[in-house]
């Protein structure tokens, strides 16, 4: 749970460190990475889904 609780923290602070520490390196990184460089929000958006799905 607590774990779980970081992640979610980490996915709206830093989008692109919580799909890393979830996925790794890989399609899901680096789409996260073009939406957060490009718009802020999706970028969250698409953390928050990668990690909670």
């Amino acid at each position: 749970m607590d774990n779980k609780f970081i992640i979610i923290v980490a996915a709206v602070l830093l989008p692109p460190l919580a799909v890393f520490l979830k996925k790794g390196f890989g399609k899901a990184f680096f789409i996260n990475l073009v939406l957060t460089l490009f718009f802020f929000v999706p970028g969250i958006i698409h953390a928050v889904w990668v990690v909670t799905k």
